[in-house]
Order: C-alpha cells, then sequence, then structure tokens
C-alpha cells in the first residue's frame, strides 16, 4: 500500500497530505500535457479537434484542482507548431512557439470556461543559452509525421533535418536547456490570486540576452523540462507529467514488463530509465529526476502517469511515483502487483458490461479474456 506522505508547502502553513477520497491536497503542482493530448495521431489538426480533445482533458485537470490544489498547467506544442512551420516557413521558431502558446492557450481556456473554470493563459518567454551545444545537434520532434519518401522530399525541398519517431519521420529542431521563464512573477502572482494558470506552453517561447538586449532564437525548449523549472521556481510540491501510456515501465512491452509504483531518482538514473525513448520517456524521466532532486521544497514528489487517470495519480493507485524517499521498507523501487493490477481489470469490467446490457455469461467470457 503507498505511504501517504505530509508534504510542506513553500509557505509558512502546513498543507494537508490527504483528503478523504485519498487525493492528495493542499499543494501546489505543475501539471504537463503533451501537444498530442491535443492531437490524436490520425486525426486532422483543426481547432474544432483541438477543443473537442481539450473538453475530454478537462475533467482529469478539474479533479486535481477541485481536491484544494493549486495548479499551473503547462502544454507541448509539436504537432501545432510543426503546422504553422509549414504555413509560414520564413517565421522563426520563436515566434512560431508564441503563436502556437496563443492558439493552444486560447483553446484550452474556452474548454476550461465552458466548464465553468476561470483559466488565465500567459505567453511565456524562456531564457536559454545561445551557445547551447542543443543548436548544433537538432533532436526535438516537431510537427506531423510523414513516410519515408516525403520525409526525405521535404527535407532536400525546405533544409529541414529529419529523423524517424516510431514507424514514421517527422522534422527536429535544436531543444536547448531552459535557464529561467521571465513570466514568472505574473504566474506567482496569479497563483496566489488563487487563479488556474496555463503558463510555458511548448516549453515557452525561447529567448537569449544579447548585449542586455532580449532575441528569439530558433529552437523549441522541451516542455517537460521547463515544466520541472517552472515547478522549482514557484516553489510547488509536486510535477505531475500527464501521458497517453502510463507510468514508468522496465522491459516496456515485453510479456516479463513491468511497472514501477514508487521509485527514488537514484534507482532510475543508475537503470538509464526511459532512455531507450528519447523522444517520448526520456524527457518525462529526465524532468522529474531533475524538479525531485534540485527541488529546495521538503518532500518534493513527481508523478507520471496516464492523463486519464489524474485523480487515481493523485491517490497513489496508479502511474509512478518519484521521490527521494519511499518510506520504511521501501528501498528505491516498489513494484505494482500483477495479480492485483489484474483483479482490478476484472473488477471495473463487470459493470461496464453489465451497463452495457450484456448477460452474466458474456461478462464471464470478457473476465477469462483479461484473464488470459
Amino acid at each position: 500500500m503507498m505511504r501517504r506522505v505530509l508534504l510542506r508547502s513553500p509557505r509558512s502553513h502546513t498543507r494537508r497530505a490527504a483528503s478523504s477520497t485519498g487525493m492528495l491536497t493542499g499543494q501546489r503542482i505543475v501539471a504537463a500535457v503533451g501537444g498530442n493530448a491535443l492531437q490524436r495521431r490520425g486525426d486532422r489538426l483543426t481547432i474544432e479537434n483541438m477543443l473537442k480533445a481539450a473538453k475530454q482533458m478537462v475533467p482529469a485537470i478539474s479533479a486535481i484542482r477541485s481536491a484544494g490544489n493549486e495548479v499551473v498547467l503547462t502544454h507541448g506544442n509539436g504537432p501545432q507548431v510543426g503546422e504553422l512551420a509549414l504555413e509560414r516557413s520564413n517565421a522563426s521558431f520563436d515566434v512560431l512557439g508564441a503563436e502556437s502558446q496563443g492558439q493552444i492557450g486560447y483553446v484550452l481556456s474556452q474548454a476550461f470556461q465552458s466548464a465553468g473554470v476561470n483559466a488565465a493563459a500567459i505567453v511565456t518567454q524562456t531564457l536559454v543559452d545561445a551557445a547551447d551545444p542543443a543548436f548544433s545537434e537538432p533532436m526535438k520532434f516537431v510537427g506531423p509525421v510523414y513516410g519515408f519518401k516525403e520525409a526525405e522530399a521535404l527535407a532536400k525541398s525546405l533544409e529541414w533535418t529529419v529523423k524517424q519517431d516510431g514507424e514514421y519521420y517527422r522534422r527536429v529542431v535544436a531543444s536547448p536547456t531552459p535557464r529561467a521563464i521571465l513570466q514568472l512573477d505574473a504566474v506567482k502572482a496569479l497563483l496566489d490570486a488563487g487563479q488556474f494558470v496555463i503558463a510555458a506552453g511548448g516549453g515557452g517561447a525561447p529567448v537569449s540576452r544579447v548585449f542586455g538586449d532580449i532575441v528569439g532564437v530558433e529552437g523549441v525548449v522541451d516542455k517537460d523540462a521547463t515544466a520541472a523549472l517552472m515547478a522549482r521556481s514557484i516553489g510547488a510540491n509536486g510535477l505531475i507529467i500527464l501521458t497517453d501510456g502510463g507510468g514508468i515501465w522496465e522491459r516496456f512491452g515485453k510479456p516479463d514488463g513491468r511497472e514501477m509504483r514508487m521509485v527514488t531518482p537514484q534507482f532510475l538514473v543508475a537503470r538509464k530509465s526511459g532512455q531507450a525513448f528519447p523522444g517520448s520517456m526520456g524527457p518525462k524521466v529526465n524532468a522529474c529526476i531533475d524538479f525531485v532532486t534540485r527541488s529546495t521544497v521538503p518532500g518534493a514528489w513527481a508523478i507520471i502517469g496516464d492523463l486519464n487517470d489524474a485523480a487515481e495519480l493523485m491517490a497513489g493507485t496508479k502511474g509512478t511515483l518519484i521521490k527521494e524517499d519511499l518510506g520504511p521498507g521501501g528501498g528505491d523501487v516498489v513494484w505494482y502487483d500483477r495479480e492485483d493490477a489484474e483483479a482490478a481489470a476484472e473488477k471495473e469490467a463487470a459493470p461496464a458490461a453489465a451497463a452495457d446490457g450484456a448477460t452474466a455469461e458474456a461478462a464471464d467470457e470478457t473476465k477469462a479474456e483479461l484473464a488470459a
């Protein structure tokens, strides 16, 4: 059973560890969702499809807020900024990043405000080092996926760098390390006023200081790295990175694969967890390690898990919790019990089958299939 730990806020008062529902409450939290959460693979990238996806996201984030937590929501922008780049080939990526923040911030604000939640979306600039070595080795995926021949043609005609992303190919651009968030005071002021804040979308528009001036640079900052920086900078208790594929796994996709329930940053570093997936899980794991190990807030934690399981993530029943101290007997890692997971799946399947008007016999067949 996951141990509930009393976490302290950076403010003077002590915050509660858990609500009567088992969810962590009274926390200051940064939640990060990917740009693909607003554009499922195979769907056309339209405002209508983005708004539909955003409305599906609202209950998950609202569940975290309604438990009495302060939330800053950050989001990716890979598909959106890539699409904008196709439409405006002469625009630099700092400008495109700012435009995508406005676009996505508008869509998210509309979705949340339709559900009765006032949202303040901030176009955010993220300071980077103009001499960052990332500029010489582009690795950040942006834009839609292409087949090999189409990607090869685009690379030649538009002078893109393309790399394989699963079975497809995508454009890649430089992704420098975030150093500071320039609109941090505005984020803090809105949080202190009780507002729901959307900020640092797409990692923030990358800028650098040149002879005292702030100037845009060509690149896309990783949104998970900026989310970790945001969490540290506002004194957050926790960082939640929401995915479409659950928590951190060992031997992911293999018959003997298993999911981590709780784990220390040191274990993740030693096992190089997520590093086999540099375009997906790797940056998320790195961001969580960075936040937990560098935070000045006692008991700082991070969670990686499925967007649809937000309430369960906060209750500690799904996803992967990353903390320095797992408690007595916790060691460096605690795994989910596979038999318990299968039993839970069976328990959920039966009511669903009944609700659909299935017979008891059909429900038994469903259970048998789940257990096979």
